[in-house]
């Protein structure tokens, strides 16, 4: 890995303190540095404003002349009523040069951002970062398909069940997964499940750790109905596209509706948390999702991370396209 890309991922690690806070922006991070040494950072501030580079361009000060800006994002290049853009910040600042991770499909902003800092005289280079591309996703995924980045969490047995035949499912992880899940509802915007587990359970779908309280994910429900009060409805999968604002959408369940996100081809990534348990007949962690042979259930998913929770086990699958024959 080279200075730059250190760097950038460096970066990146400072856009996860801005999700999901920095929406409907996206959550950038940015870091500026001179000889060796970080004299400005920043990331996308709660409602979207300041952006990351303002931030750090503003802790940097007059340290900033000659230094360089490593940004995971393009800086954006439309001027807006809330204050001008960050293309246009740098190119009045005394920066000597410009690293960006990840260009801005923002059709406003695509390409016009790294221009305005070139014509300023600022040395500036797009370094492909793949941990600034991991660090967008949600943001990315809305612009290139018109929705939300779609996580689907599966807490289930070793035999793949999420509840026993009566329907009995609390616990079936332990507090070290369920704390787990709790963390992940805090990065989504938006968290989902079916009008089933929602009239079965009455789940509330909050965030339970201390100090996090506040991160609380918008409530929806897939149904054909009214959603309850406090509640946003769905009527399908496919619908997703109309969550205009929401980046990051975590599915939660049922069966019913894990199927659906599967099958309409709407999930991104999968948060699979195993418990050591056997329930044997129990209700199966997804229905039907409309396979005409076993071949087409092969080469989908690819595991990207694996972790001990107490005695669960999490796996992260992240959807790719099948392998040709």
């Amino acid at each position: 890995m080279s200075e730059d890309e250190r760097w950038l991922a460096a970066a990146a690690s400072l856009a996860a303190r801005a999700r999901p806070c920095s929406q409907p922006n996206p959550a950038v991070g940015a870091i500026i540095v001179s000889e060796g040494r970080v004299i400005g950072r920043g990331w996308t501030q709660a409602g979207g404003r300041p952006h990351a580079e303002a931030v750090a361009l503003d802790a940097a000060g007059a340290q900033a002349k000659g230094a360089t800006l490593y940004v995971t994002l393009e800086p954006c290049a439309h001027h807006s009523e809330r204050g001008p853009s960050c293309a246009a910040l740098i190119a009045n600042s005394d920066l000597a040069r410009v690293v960006i991770g990840c260009g801005d499909p923002d059709p406003r902003t695509a390409g016009k951002g790294l221009t305005l800092i070139g014509t300023a005289g600022i040395v500036v280079e797009l370094v492909p970062s793949g941990e600034s591309e991991a660090s967008l996703s949600g943001y990315l995924t809305q612009r290139r398909l018109g929705r939300p980045e779609v996580t689907l969490k599966l807490a289930m047995s070793l035999d793949g069940c999420i509840a026993l035949a009566s329907g009995e499912s609390q616990w079936i992880t332990g507090a070290a997964a369920r704390a787990h899940g709790h963390a992940m509802r805090a990065k989504a915007d938006a968290i989902l499940v079916g009008g089933g587990t929602l009239r079965a359970d009455e789940p509330r779908l909050d965030v339970r750790l201390p100090g996090l309280e506040d991160r609380s994910p918008k409530r929806w429900v897939l149904t054909h109905g009214l959603a309850p009060e406090g509640w946003q409805g769905l009527a399908s999968p496919e619908m997703v596209s109309e969550m205009a604002e929401v980046q990051y959408l975590l599915v939660e369940g049922g069966a019913g509706a894990a199927a659906s996100f599967l099958k309409a081809g709407l999930v991104d990534r999968l948060l699979v948390y195993r418990a050591p348990i056997l329930i044997g007949g129990g209700l199966p962690c997804i229905g039907e999702i409309g396979l005409g042979s076993l071949g087409e259930a092969h080469g989908q998913w690819h595991m990207t991370d694996r972790r001990q929770l107490g005695s669960d086990t999490l796996e992260v699958y992240e959807h790719k396209p099948c392998s040709p024959e």
